[in-house]
């Protein structure tokens, strides 16, 4: 290293050694919450037996948050972050007695700082859901084709996806400035190791400057499709729960969950219920993603395992409701939900029909059953009885079909040549 700057490597490594020696200090545990969630007996054994790393006191909040940083730009979304309390009840009649009676009190490791932030009074609007507008929206991986923006124009939906590439993001909020939008960076090490509250902060520092330079984005989910499974559910509960609180530090709101297609299981995602009321307190929201294959009803009216069968619900598409009716509902915990990712995918198993993985490659077989008289017009008609279906739930604020301006792998899910017909069926919807 040359001698005029070995002063400057001595003094880095000092402020090094010190931030090192800061890092070792013994944390203290936290309080448990004023108001636990119950969760059924059958349940108890299984939480004990899960053993969790120590925990850790947040850090208070950032006194000062940057309004550039904020969404002040972004009409769906008030500047001033603060806590709600009115949750959103849907207009379906929720099952009128749980399938099992709520007998045990948790205890939860963390708890929320003593201001949270999030926002005040009713709900916006967009987040009570309008039964005049469609809830039909698109997933995007890069804005390689004209015809998304397009689609955004003509169709101004009412949410929006998009994966690493944000800088079209910008434009779909100022030509449909009522448009919520989700950003999601890819993120490679999806591992339930360590203390996960230090490890919901490392993430989002990993990712905040890309928070930071795209501001239009409205919630910001973390990992994609993680299926932690009973031992490390209360692990990524956790995981998320601290997200939630370190994205507000900064004034941003989480997306929180991303589960894949036909999981969690009912005692798993009951596991997932604190970082549901962590979210809530934050002004955040739950995605999950449903697909299925060769049409979009396989798999509806399935029960899951150890309950009743339910003719509107389904084990892959509709599967949020058995969340809901069974778990969010009876707790008061009716959180904002998007599914995130939508459609058809054939790598599912178990199934009928030919090989296959996108919307593209069962046209034929979509045709055939009487969905359509070509395979566009077979796909739209599943999307607009999933869209139907979601129109029931007012909790439900959209969908978003996987996937427009696809790359490798994922032409046969491309949605670019249905995207006209979309936006027609978004503006003459009802």
């Amino acid at each position: 290293m040359p001698a005029t700057k070995s002063g400057y490597f001595l003094i880095l490594c000092c402020l090094f050694f010190l931030l090192a020696q800061g890092a070792c200090v013994a944390q203290t545990a936290l309080p448990t919450l004023a108001a636990p969630i119950s969760l059924p007996q059958t349940m108890v054994e299984e939480i004990a037996v899960i053993s969790m790393p120590p925990t850790f006191t947040p850090p208070p909040p950032v006194a000062t948050i940057d309004p550039r940083l904020n969404f002040g730009d972004n009409s769906p979304l008030s500047a001033t972050l603060t806590p709600s309390s009115t949750p959103i009840f849907p207009s379906r009649t929720p099952t009128p007695t749980p399938t099992y009676t709520p007998t045990h009190t948790p205890t939860t490791t963390s708890t929320p700082s003593p201001t949270p932030i999030g926002w005040t009074g009713p709900l916006p609007p967009y987040l009570q859901g309008d039964p005049n507008r469609s809830k039909l929206s698109i997933h995007v991986i890069f804005n390689n084709d004209p015809r998304i923006m397009e689609f955004v124009r003509q169709a101004q939906p009412v949410v929006i996806k998009g994966v690493d590439d944000f800088g079209f993001l910008a434009e779909v909020e100022q030509v449909s400035p009522n448009t919520i939008i989700i950003g999601r960076r890819n993120w490679g090490g999806q591992e339930y190791a360590g203390n996960p509250e230090e490890e919901a902060r490392k993430f989002v520092q990993a990712q905040l400057r890309q928070y930071q330079l795209n501001p239009a984005v409205d919630f910001w989910e973390g990992w994609n499709e993680p299926d932690p499974g009973l031992e490390r559910m209360a692990w990524y509960a956790r995981f998320e729960a601290e997200r939630v609180r370190e994205l507000a530090r900064y004034g941003f709101r989480a997306a929180i969950g991303g589960f894949p297609t036909g999981v969690p299981e009912m005692d798993e995602f009951a596991l997932f219920l604190p970082a549901i009321e962590t979210a809530m307190q934050y002004g955040g929201i739950l995605t999950l993603h449903e697909y299925s294959a060769p049409v979009i009803t396989h798999g509806y009216g399935s029960a899951l395992p150890g309950y009743p069968f339910h003719a509107d619900r389904g084990s892959l598409t509709f599967r949020y409701r058995w969340y809901y009716e069974e778990l969010l509902i009876p707790n008061n915990l009716v959180i904002p939900l998007v599914i995130t990712e939508a459609g058809i995918d054939g790598i599912l198993g178990n199934r009928p029909g030919p090989a296959g993985k996108g919307w593209a490659d069962f046209q034929e077989y979509a045709v055939a059953q009487g969905w359509g008289s070509n395979g566009i017009e077979a796909f739209i008609n599943q999307l607009a009885w999933y869209d139907e279906g979601v129109h029931q739930d007012n909790y439900v604020l959209g969908f978003t079909v996987f996937t427009a301006g696809p790359v490798a792998q994922w032409g046969p899910y491309d949605i670019g040549p249905v995207l006209p017909r979309m936006a027609d069926y978004i503006r003459n919807f009802r």
